[in-house]
């Protein structure tokens, strides 16, 4: 009964909330795992008292502070569906203070390693301007790889120098791009796209020599392979857009125009790089100041 429950909230949070395929997959795993600590157990039998075991339960299993707060967070949001759809009568989350984690900063690139990742790209074969093409606009715009992975034709603006992708919950944004990422793109889609499509064009941007869309994973294999070459660890995508945030503000660009690009609804998200702007300020500090 607890397990078709959860497939109902988990639809409604497709259809009504318009939540991605990856952010479904989330919740239904740490739904599942409040699933395996309640059993069989009735719904209605969970208390406020079995907030604090849960959050236990999923700590002896090994999940991180970061991931037992997720956890908890799907399942307070899974009590409030069956509240208001009446199902229970009431709200065991109700005013109870969720445990909070410790928030790591993000792993960013220098400047300098940013760019010898991207000048590891060989552009002379139609795969090599593809990655060129791929990474310059990862760290041009700090697009999400599912964002760059679902960019379509129609939502590159070349002229006018920005896309329209569509983010979490398939909002659309526009996002700016520069000269560089623009004479790249440019030069992809010209010159190295067409030889990619077999058969019908499928329309969207990167595409595999197989003329299929880019997967995440592919877009991980590209990165990892430039990664190595440079003798850069820990890059990922995600690093890409990480380091766009942090070089930004440490540029002097404004919080709030560096959410806008970046898709955060919240403020309090994009202001993690605020701290990793700190850390960069602190160490400017200790490098030149006479007396640090």
């Amino acid at each position: 009964m607890t397990g078709s429950l959860i497939d109902l909230y988990l639809n409604y949070l497709r259809v009504e909330k318009g939540l991605s395929p990856n952010t479904l997959e989330a919740y239904s795993r740490d739904l599942r795992a409040f699933l395996e600590f309640w059993s069989e157990k009735p719904l209605m039998a969970f208390k406020r008292s079995d907030v604090s075991l849960l959050s236990k339960f999923l700590t002896e299993k090994g999940l991180s502070s970061r991931s037992v707060h997720r956890a908890l967070v799907a399942t307070k949001g899974f009590f409030r569906f069956l509240l208001r759809e009446g199902l229970i009568e009431e709200d065991p989350f109700e005013d109870v203070t969720l445990p909070s984690f410790l928030r790591t900063l993000p792993h960013v690139l220098s400047e300098e390693e940013v760019m010898r990742l991207i000048e590891e790209v060989d552009p002379s074969t139609p795969l090599g301007l593809r990655d060129r093409a791929l990474l310059e606009l990862l760290y041009g715009t700090g697009i999400r790889v599912s964002e760059a992975c679902g960019l379509r034709l129609e939502g590159v603006e070349l002229d006018l120098g920005y896309l329209v992708v569509k983010g979490k919950g398939e909002k659309e944004r526009l996002v700016p791009f520069g000269e560089y990422a623009r004479e790249w793109l440019k030069e992809y889609l010209e010159k190295a796209r067409p030889k990619f499509i077999g058969g019908r064009d499928p329309g969207f941007v990167f595409l595999n020599p197989l003329g299929r869309p880019m997967s995440r994973q592919g877009v991980w294999k590209v990165i990892k392979k430039y990664a190595l070459k440079a003798g850069l660890m820990r890059v990922t995508p995600h690093t890409l857009r990480h380091s766009f945030a942090t070089h930004m503000l440490q540029r002097g660009a404004d919080l709030r125009y560096v959410q806008a690009m970046l898709g955060h609804s919240d403020i309090s998200t994009t202001q993690v790089y605020t701290s990793v702007n700190i850390q960069y300020l602190k160490e400017v500090h200790r490098r030149y100041h006479p007396r640090p």
